[in-house]
């Protein structure tokens, strides 16, 4: 697939996201996978740092075990979330 430009990532990020839906999550490695079915794994930095990105931009939520977390700073697995709109 090449190299993934970020604002591609992040796009993606944001289009699974929503449409998984408000109260609805799902794991990097779903977009990482869109993304690069065969050779996923390297993208997940740059998946970290999209959802990164878009957490602080509140456009989405990240979680890990339902409470929400930096995921920059975070270990283990994490879960992403479209935020509601108000």
């Amino acid at each position: 697939m090449g190299t993934l430009e970020d604002m591609v990532i992040a796009a993606c990020v944001l289009e699974m996201a929503r449409e998984r839906g408000p109260g609805k999550t799902l794991c990097p490695s779903e977009v990482a996978r869109r993304l690069d079915p065969e050779d996923w794994e390297p993208l997940m930095p740059r998946v970290r740092l999209a959802a990164a990105k878009l957490a602080a931009e509140r456009k989405v939520r990240v979680t890990q075990q339902g409470v929400e977390v930096d995921p920059l700073l975070v270990s283990g697995p994490f879960r992403i979330g479209v935020v509601a709109a108000e």
